[in-house]
């Protein structure tokens, strides 16, 4: 008698009141014959029985094939969650799980992985020792990049309406990442915007949707260094003037190229479905920012060579 194959089936752990419909297509997309469970409002408690609830019901093999994505606008709480799950599972009884709050790990790999590959295209080299400074960088997104940059050896400027925010982002990342350093500044008025960008080699708009966080007249006045700029919100007000979602390598001004927010959004979507095809594969691993970032950083750098 031949033995059943296992289904897949993916759990989506949503902190929010909705659980992202992005992510659950994506998913349906890709694995049409798995099963899908969604769980909206989780809270660290809910989680924890979730997880547990779902480690032992299909025994070792089935753990195999049962994955937890975990979702929501707030990264730290997806961090939480994802520090209870790792406490939670032991062997056998160990699930892949898969991390992208609202898409910000994605969403940042790709912005920076743009940005390193337009760098070196542009005959400007990689980020070790470059400054960048990353607008909104205490926002899900900007968090994550802003680390991101760190990694790869760059001088992360972390700009915040709120002085103390942008601190507070940048003393973790300096804390825990010795590759590169990270200081905060706040930037709202276009002169502290300027200030925040004067010395960067790249920049990074990181916003929330609809909110122009670079002005070009600041961009042309202060932005002297800057070679490399970067959009992820593609809805107007653009979060850099001027620059268009569809830009790819375009010259905005005289020497400064600019990525815009469909060009990184594009690769978002690759990115996801490369960790999502990584995570159903695995029958354990944790699958966050860290492999998000590997894969978009080799789909960038292949593409240099292919020229697609």
């Amino acid at each position: 008698m031949t033995k059943p194959t296992r289904k897949t089936v993916i759990l989506f752990l949503d902190t929010d009141k909705h659980a992202s419909p992005f992510d659950i297509l994506t998913a349906i997309d890709l694995f049409p014959d798995a099963q899908i469970l969604q769980y909206s409002n989780v809270t660290l408690e809910d989680a924890k029985s979730i997880i547990q609830d779902s480690m032992f019901p299909r025994g070792p093999g089935g753990a195999k094939h049962t994955k937890l994505f975990i979702g929501g606008h707030d990264v730290d709480k997806a961090v939480e969650i994802l520090e209870m799950a790792k406490k939670s599972m032991f062997p056998p009884f160990e699930l892949s799980v898969l991390v992208d709050p609202r898409g910000a790990y994605t969403t940042a790999s790709a912005a920076v992985a743009k940005t390193l590959a337009t760098s070196i295209e542009k005959g400007f080299g990689d980020l070790s020792g470059k400054t960048v400074t990353v607008l909104a960088g205490t926002g899900p997104v900007g968090q994550i990049a802003a680390r991101l940059y760190a990694m790869e050896g760059g001088n992360v400027i972390v700009t915040s309406r709120v002085l103390e925010r942008a601190n507070a982002v940048a003393a973790k990342i300096s804390e825990e990442i010795r590759a590169g350093k990270a200081w905060g500044m706040k930037a709202v008025a276009p002169k502290e915007i300027g200030e925040s960008i004067k010395d960067a080699d790249i920049i990074l708009s990181a916003g929330a949707a609809g909110i122009q966080l670079l002005p070009l007249n600041v961009l042309k006045e202060y932005g002297g260094r800057c070679k490399v700029v970067g959009d992820v919100n593609a809805i107007p007000p653009l979060g850099v003037e001027k620059l268009k979602p569809t830009d790819e390598g375009v010259e905005i001004l005289p020497g400064v190229w600019g990525i815009g927010a469909l060009i990184i959004g594009t690769l978002k979507n690759k990115v996801e479905a490369e960790l999502f095809k990584r995570a159903v594969e695995s029958p354990k691993g944790i699958f966050d920012y860290k492999v998000a970032y590997e894969i978009a950083k080799s789909m960038a750098l292949a593409s240099l060579k292919t020229g697609k």
